[in-house]
């Protein structure tokens, strides 16, 4: 292929990624919006971002396995469309349930598309660069959050909370179209066998990596997932002011994403400690020192460089795991970070709820951070570690 067609889709499959980022993300930001437009609760409200979080986890690996045989631009395609049902149903919701069951589907394709997304990537740019293809498919994601999101925020903010979901809908059918037309018909992008796929569940690591993730990871979105009214409330911030904050912690998250994906090239192991470690003093200063503006805003972008150092080095330690199911193995790095993003989102939810006010989360992230810490070490005990990277290539 020639250099300008693989750019182009290259380019269609890190625009689905901004989609998704964009939807999954901008959510948080007009949270009290939907809890106003819908007559709920902020707490109760904050049941879409885990139903959402619920669609990933069982989507990924489901549709990982089932779909092995398809055709992977196939299934690009066919991802992409339920995406974009997902969330216009979304945007049309009458009631907090409609809303919460419509977040569901939309979350279904999420772990699948950035999984084969990730494997054609690499096919398309060839041998030994695997870690630039899902680098560049991943991208999307942090474009979304300093880009996508705050754009949708404001969107929501000025035109209402549907109209979010429509944005959302919208880049949905452009990627469509992009998958379409750049991301070509190739023999080697041909679906592999259930059982080839099924073997990544073989693998001990595989489970102990997705357990330390989905735990570690749920002390971000315990924080996260209540970013606005906790600004709004706790910090006394002008709801005006959310978007360019949440494009900070995008930011952050870019800026993280640089910095862990070189520590992890150095060593997984050392990222997934700096990442844990990282995490733990954030979110420690968050709870003490949030209630200033001043404070609040630079934190938002600590947090956002600290969960990017945990991310690469999850997914990089999946897929040393299990080599034989690339496609499985990815997706379950994204079924892990959603359980702890349902998880994280329903117990920021209940500390909330049961009168903490809105800066307790930080301390529940605290302890979700620290027990994800403590499976990381049984789990890294001698023997236990897949096997690195650089021995795979050696």
């Amino acid at each position: 292929m020639k250099t300008q067609d693989v750019g182009r889709a290259l380019l269609a499959l890190s625009l689905g990624g901004f989609g998704i980022g964009t939807t999954e993300f901008a959510t948080m930001g007009i949270l009290p919006r939907i809890a106003s437009g819908l007559g709920t609760t902020i707490p109760r409200s904050g049941h879409v971002i885990a139903a959402y979080a619920l669609g990933v986890v069982v989507g990924a690996p489901l549709v990982a396995i089932v779909t092995a045989r398809m055709s992977r631009r196939a299934l690009l395609l066919v991802l992409m469309v339920a995406f974009t049902l997902g969330n216009t149903a979304s945007a049309l919701a009458p009631t907090i349930e409609t809303l919460i069951a419509a977040r569901f589907m939309a979350g279904l394709p999420h772990g699948a598309y950035f999984g084969v997304a990730s494997v054609v990537g690499a096919e398309l740019l060839g041998p030994g660069r695997k870690g630039r293809a899902v680098a560049l498919i991943m991208a999307g994601l942090t474009v979304a959050n300093i880009i996508g999101v705050p754009a949708a925020t404001f969107l929501g903010q000025q035109l209402g909370w549907r109209s979010t979901f429509l944005l959302v809908g919208a880049i949905g059918l452009v990627t469509l179209a992009a998958l379409w037309l750049w991301v070509p018909h190739m023999a080697s992008l041909g679906g592999s066998s259930i059982r080839q796929e099924l073997s990544a569940l073989k693998q001990p690591q595989v489970w102990w990596t997705s357990l330390v993730g989905a735990v570690g990871f749920g002390g971000l979105f315990a924080v996260y997932s209540y970013i606005a009214p906790t600004l709004t409330f706790a910090s006394g911030m002008p709801e005006s002011a959310l978007p360019w904050v949440l494009a900070l912690f995008g930011v952050g998250m870019t800026v993280g994403a640089f910095l862990g994906g070189r520590l992890t090239d150095h060593s997984v192991t050392l990222a997934m400690w700096v990442g844990f470690g990282a995490t733990t003093v954030v979110m420690v200063l968050f709870a003490l020192t949030a209630t200033s503006p001043w404070a609040a805003v630079p934190l938002v972008f600590l947090i956002g460089i600290a969960a990017q150092f945990l991310a690469p080095a999850v997914q990089v330690r999946l897929m040393e795991a299990s080599p034989g199911a690339p496609s499985l193995a990815a997706s379950m790095s994204h079924s892990a970070l959603n359980i702890a993003n349902a998880a994280g989102a329903w117990l920021g939810g209940l500390v909330i709820a049961a009168g903490y006010g809105y800066l307790a989360p930080a301390w529940a992230a605290v302890a979700l951070t620290l027990l994800g810490a403590a499976l990381f070490a049984v789990a890294n005990r001698g023997g236990g570690r897949p096997t690195p990277a650089h021995a795979e290539h050696a």
